[in-house]
């Protein structure tokens, strides 16, 4: 599946308050991604480890899902598509990559 097509299934299910969408799909990314850190952070405290069981591991795949159906949302609210999106990014990391400062810090670099 390519990322526009799974974007435009992602707003199928969109569900939310119009007036408030930005603040909601900002909201539901952060939720969700703090899901997968409290799944690993509790990985860490359980087992020691981040040796992980195949449930554990189908438990993050189906959060990131989520979290990428926030992404989506949050990108038509913007009023981008996850395809130029993901070109931007690439093109701002070979940029990066190119000029040395890949492990720098700070957003414009």
């Amino acid at each position: 599946m390519k990322l526009n097509q799974y974007q435009r299934h992602a707003r199928e299910t969109a569900i939310y308050p119009e007036q408030d969408a930005l603040i909601y799909t900002v909201l539901g990314l952060t939720g969700e991604s703090g899901e997968i850190a409290e799944k690993v952070k509790k990985l860490l405290r359980d087992n020691k480890s981040l040796d992980m069981t195949e449930d554990v591991r189908n438990e993050l795949i189906l959060e990131l899902g989520d979290v990428l159906w926030y992404v989506a949302n949050l990108a038509h609210e913007l009023g981008e598509t996850l395809e130029d999106i993901a070109v931007a990014n690439i093109q701002k990391l070979e940029s990066r990559k190119m000029r040395g400062v890949l492990s720098g810090s700070g957003d414009n670099r």
